[in-house]
């Protein structure tokens, strides 16, 4: 009778929570009430049920609450109200010495029936730590957030340590590699690669240490642990440990091949992709570096084309060594143009504020326009490959410009990077040529989901006269010159519509008013994920506000009455750009992520009572 009435409680208290989880995180009495019926009940009824019965219990019913978002702390108090009965002081105090762990939450060995359980809800503890964090500083600025961001990490690495001898409990060491990855995954996007790498070299090493872990079916995720680690030595600037990882990946992946012990002739179709899309992986990393260590080696075997790839249209195939080497490492244009994104990717580079490469490395900036016009053959439906078995290579033009990637197609999300790239490297001809072919794609879609990216495009056309006014001539209407033509002849009427604003030469203000106002409509729409991303947004905020604020200081010193002023200087121009500039905060929820926002804001408010003044 206790069960039934301890259970019959627990599916009420549930169904409350869920039901309020609906009204949104705003109702936070609601939610406080819900979490403290569910602990009364924990209270209520922890001495008169079997310990072992309760604390399966505990975690079970934190499990169900994993997936409600607002109570993230009901479910840190249920996971943490069972750790308690192995410890009496601080939790976190038990993750700095492995011995001491286990020790402490496996007195009787990791064998014992309650280990799995007790593995199960460390993890969880540690997974909710993290997600609590996010919600409150989602770009972890602050200092404090990090560290627990670390902290969870370590405490991760040290229960897979512990669990990691015992086969059964393979699968808790699998969903500590996610755990894991998840996490570092987040802290590289916000430039902390290097603290996250030896993380990630630890799950590559527990996936390759467990024995069940080992089969095929575990390979593709085996091979995405092995990118994100090159990866991450690369963004340490330390390219050659990022190829040689890779490289030892392919190894690896060798000795599965081995271990399955497959022949060729009875391989399934769909273990041959899976080992063709590990070995893709680590191949896109090795080409990241070799294709610029090459050039670096071999000096003097440039071709006369450098610098001006329009001489080289009329060469034969493949015209340059880029062209050369993406044939011989890839077979499809999705591969090649997965390969050339990659090695033109660098996650110092923002799009808005490019950083071209030295002037002293010539050989790089080869490299660099090699990729950008290769990408381009491609996005014009242009396929080169060698032909197997000989030294001949195939040149074909077909259509494989689709949705999603597959072996024939490149994606649409991989074409707009491909665009924000050349823009971030100032290579002007293939931005215009490029973004004709995506934005005529783009259009023709019925999907809202991309009017994310073009949305984007169109901030980067129009920033793209501002940042740089003697490279903004050449436009991208079909009828004034462009390498290119556009795919059909009605996507260059929509093309010329989507550029031509950013094309006027007109007073500054009137540009910036243009902008602001895009800006503003891109981030008006109550759909969250058809938003630009934060990056692009971001920047072309901070250029408004320093434009704006340049010039309403100038006029604040001019020594002279301040409202004449306005009118003289048409200040109200600028303080209306502003205005419209600290609404594109507000609507895109960016207020709280950096404390420039609330400069703006304060400075808005101190301007337009100064004109109230005068």
């Amino acid at each position: 009778p206790v069960a039934s009435s301890f259970e019959a409680e627990l599916r009420g208290a549930l169904g409350l929570l869920r039901r309020l989880g609906g009204a949104g995180e705003a109702e936070h009495d609601l939610h406080r009430r819900g979490a403290n019926t569910l602990f009364n009940i924990w209270i209520k009824y922890k001495s008169q049920l079997p310990e072992s019965y309760y604390n399966e219990r505990l975690v079970k019913v934190g499990d169900s609450l994993a997936q409600i978002k607002e109570y993230k702390l009901a479910l840190l108090h249920c996971y943490e109200r069972y750790l308690q009965q192995f410890v009496s002081v601080n939790l976190d105090d038990t993750v700095n010495d492995a011995h001491v762990f286990k020790s402490t939450f496996f007195p009787n060995g990791v064998r014992d029936k309650n280990a799995a359980l007790t593995f199960h809800a460390l993890q969880a503890r540690n997974v909710c730590i993290y997600q609590m964090v996010c919600s409150s500083d989602r770009n972890l600025q602050n200092q404090e957030s990090l560290q627990t961001c670390l902290n969870v990490l370590t405490s991760l690495r040290l229960t897979m340590q512990v669990a990691l001898p015992q086969e059964n409990l393979c699968w808790l060491i699998y969903n500590g590699t996610i755990h894991i990855y998840t996490i570092c995954r987040h802290l590289m996007m916000i430039g902390q690669s290097a603290k996250v790498l030896e993380y990630l070299l630890w799950a590559s090493v527990c996936m390759e240490s467990s024995i069940p872990l080992l089969s095929v079916h575990y390979l593709t995720w085996r091979a995405t642990l092995y990118t994100a680690v090159s990866q991450c030595y690369f963004d340490c600037q330390d390219g050659i440990h990022g190829e040689i990882f890779a490289r030892r990946g392919l190894i690896k992946i060798d000795e599965v091949k081995q271990l399955e012990n497959i022949d060729s002739s009875l391989e399934n179709v769909e273990t041959q992709k899976i080992f063709k899309e590990a070995t893709l992986k680590m191949s896109v990393m090795i080409f990241k570096r070799a294709i610029y260590e090459s050039r670096r080696k071999s000096k003097s075997s440039r071709r006369d084309s450098r610098g001006n790839p329009k001489k080289a249209v009329n060469l034969p195939r493949p015209r340059t060594i880029t062209e050369r080497l993406l044939a011989e490492m890839f077979d499809g244009a999705a591969a090649q143009f997965l390969a050339i994104l990659e090695a033109l990717s660098d996650s110092s580079r923002n799009v808005l504020r490019p950083h071209p490469p030295p002037p002293d490395e010539i050989e790089i900036r080869d490299v660099i326009s090699e990729l950008f016009h290769a990408g381009l053959e491609i996005l014009s439906g242009n396929r080169l490959r060698k032909q197997k078995g000989s030294s001949e290579y195939i040149y074909k033009t077909e259509n494989i410009f689709v949705i999603t990637a597959g072996e024939k197609g490149v994606s649409g999300d991989a074409a707009v990077k491909f665009i924000k790239l050349a823009f971030s490297y100032e290579e002007w001809e293939v931005f215009d040529s490029a973004i004709e072919l995506v934005v005529n794609f783009l259009q023709s879609q019925d999907d809202p989901t991309w009017k994310k990216a073009e949305m984007e495009l169109k901030l980067l056309t129009l920033m793209q006269p501002l940042l740089f006014p003697r490279k903004s001539e050449c436009g991208f209407s079909v009828h004034e010159g462009n390498s290119k033509k556009a795919s059909t002849p009605q996507g260059s009427e929509k093309t010329q519509t989507f550029r031509e604003d950013s094309l006027k030469k007109e007073e500054p203000y009137h540009d910036l008013t243009i902008l602001a106002t895009t800006a503003l409509s891109c981030v008006s729409t109550s759909q969250q994920n058809v938003h630009p991303d934060k990056e692009i947004l971001f920047d072309v905020i901070m250029y408004l506000w320093q434009e704006c604020k340049t010039e309403l200081e100038q006029i604040q010193t001019s020594g002279s009455d301040y409202l004449e002023d306005i009118h003289k200087h048409k200040a109200y121009q600028w303080v209306h750009i502003l205005w419209i500039v600290n609404e594109v905060i507000e609507k895109s929820s960016m207020a709280d992520t950096n404390i420039m926002f609330a400069e703006i804001t304060l400075y808005l408010a101190a301007v337009l009572e100064n004109i109230a003044d005068s």
